[in-house]
């Protein structure tokens, strides 16, 4: 079998890096080959990821991926992140905002009200995930509140890792 590399990338609430993996007859090798502060701030009073930066050290990563990969060739690219954070895109594709980091308190009391007005089994029916204030179903729901018009423009939803 021949000789295939990898580079996957972690981005964690504080941190982030890209990890050379290299497989060879059956053998997988891993270097990290890049680590960087994933940062974020607060903007109106809200905790934000920092977008520009994370794109610009997912690139480094790559970079320094592809040169330390024997070959300079990969065979394929993972990315390992927060699954509840998410971007609302126009319909020409631009992102409609800075996304929230999961660690605002937008969503303070929101799981309360939204009880108020759909069944716990409901939701846990329809999403079966367990109930915490930070999932994506709360903070869609903050958000909505705090400024509907910004769903009128989205055309797509994605979540961070995509």
């Amino acid at each position: 079998m021949a000789e295939r590399n990898y580079v996957a990338f972690d981005l964690g609430a504080e941190s982030g890096r890209s990890v050379l993996g290299t497989l060879n007859s059956g053998k997988l090798t891993l270097e990290v080959t890049h680590r960087f502060p994933n940062l974020n701030s607060r903007m109106n009073g809200h905790l934000h990821w920092n977008l520009l930066d994370q794109w610009d050290q997912i690139k480094t990563g790559l970079t320094k991926s592809v040169a330390q990969a024997p070959a300079n060739e990969l065979a394929g690219i993972g990315m390992d992140t927060w699954g509840v954070d998410f971007g609302l895109l126009s319909k020409s594709g631009e992102i409609l905002g800075t996304p929230v980091h999961y660690r605002d308190s937008r969503t303070d009391g929101v799981m309360d009200r939204t009880f108020a007005k759909l069944s716990r089994d409901k939701i846990y029916e329809s999403t079966g995930i367990q109930f915490m204030q930070l999932n994506t179903l709360y903070q869609l729901i903050a958000a909505s509140r705090k400024n509907p018009a910004l769903f009128e423009m989205a055309k797509t939803f994605l979540t961070i890792p995509d």
